[in-house]
């Protein structure tokens, strides 16, 4: 049903043509987080049940390829310049690599991203790398079967791992692994992973587990916080550097004759408020200014009505104009049952 709100934006809102994104904190917004679909062939413990109902599943509900590109022509010519595609699983779009070769054609956007399990990369990499990818954030937990199959309730460590291996052979594509770290879970695994920096190019990071896993093990006691990580990275290597890193990754380090970085992201336990330069779009048009943010505002009536991209961007610059200072200050941590909902 098209949204009022949204209507009332087109009519009033006066952002021009080609001005940048800023929001009310003067924070621009130059990253945007596009999920194109809440499809997933996993079902992490700390994400969505086996029996997660997914509420936007229906045929023809998620953003077409058109749809997907008319949003970013808008976001980039007004100062987007990175685009992550993400799910669900995005790999179960079968219009991935297109996606990815717009995107990346497109004037303004300098970097397109992709964050995946992984488990269908082997289908898709070489046409992702021909279309011109330029870094994955590849999710795994474990680097072991039977504890593969536990957290993700599906026996595919095999290909994952596989699939792993082959990506770490690439060359044009920056690598990042995603590790959601668990007390009594997979905490032992640290040092396996830290290992894979020492031959490989890549950032191993670990993550804090978020409270949007619809209800399952949050309060169980597996959380495992920043601090503690880095009390257990200090404890293993002594001779660990510290070094400069993105925003998110506020905790980055080296070791000495590793090719590749470690790094800490306390996504619960810390915010990046402050530095926040990035807003989120869920796979049926919803745009969400913030990850505690829980209704957003519909994209989906303008795009079916053949609106302006001029109508498009008054959306956005409203949109951004909602980003809180603080998001953890606004509202409900418990608001969102699983991050599936707007993308990981």
């Amino acid at each position: 049903m098209p949204s009022t709100e949204s209507a009332s934006v087109c009519e009033h809102s006066s952002v021009q043509q080609g001005s940048p994104l800023v929001d009310d904190f003067h924070r621009p917004v130059e990253y945007v987080r596009l999920a194109v679909t809440t499809a997933c062939n996993l079902r992490c413990s700390y994400c969505m049940r086996e029996e997660h109902t997914n509420h936007t599943a229906t045929k023809g509900a998620e953003l077409t390829r058109h749809e997907i590109m008319t949003i970013v022509k808008v976001l980039a010519d007004h100062g987007v310049t990175k685009i992550r595609f993400t799910g669900g699983e995005p790999l179960l779009r079968t219009d991935i690599v297109d996606l990815v070769r717009d995107a990346k054609q497109q004037s303004g956007i300098t970097t397109v991203g992709l964050t995946t399990n992984g488990l269908l990369l082997d289908r898709f990499l070489p046409e992702l790398e021909d279309a011109g990818l330029d870094s994955i954030n590849f999710s795994i937990d474990t680097l072991h079967r039977e504890r593969y199959k536990i957290i993700t309730r599906r026996d595919e460590y095999n290909r994952a791992r596989t699939n792993l291996e082959m990506l770490l052979d690439s060359s044009t594509i920056v690598l990042k692994l995603n590790v959601v770290m668990m007390r009594e879970i997979n905490s032992d695994e640290l040092c396996d992973f830290v290992d894979l920096t020492r031959e490989h190019l890549l950032t191993v990071r670990f993550m804090e587990l978020q409270p949007f896993d619809d209800h399952q093990i949050w309060r169980t006691g597996r959380f495992l916080g920043a601090e503690k990580i880095e009390t257990l990275l200090k404890g293993a290597y002594k001779e660990l550097q510290a070094c400069s890193g993105r925003a998110t990754q506020h905790f980055s380090y080296t070791l000495p004759g590793h090719k590749g970085m470690i790094a800490i992201i306390p996504a619960y336990t810390r915010n990046f408020c402050s530095q926040c330069n990035k807003i989120r779009i869920t796979s049926t048009g919803k745009i969400i200014s913030c990850l505690y943010e829980k209704e957003g505002l519909e994209l989906r009536p303008l795009l079916h009505g053949n609106a302006s991209h001029a109508a498009i961007a008054k959306l956005f610059s409203t949109a951004v104009s909602r980003k809180p200072e603080n998001g953890r200050y606004v509202s409900k941590v418990s608001a969102r049952t699983s991050m599936s909902e707007i993308g990981g």
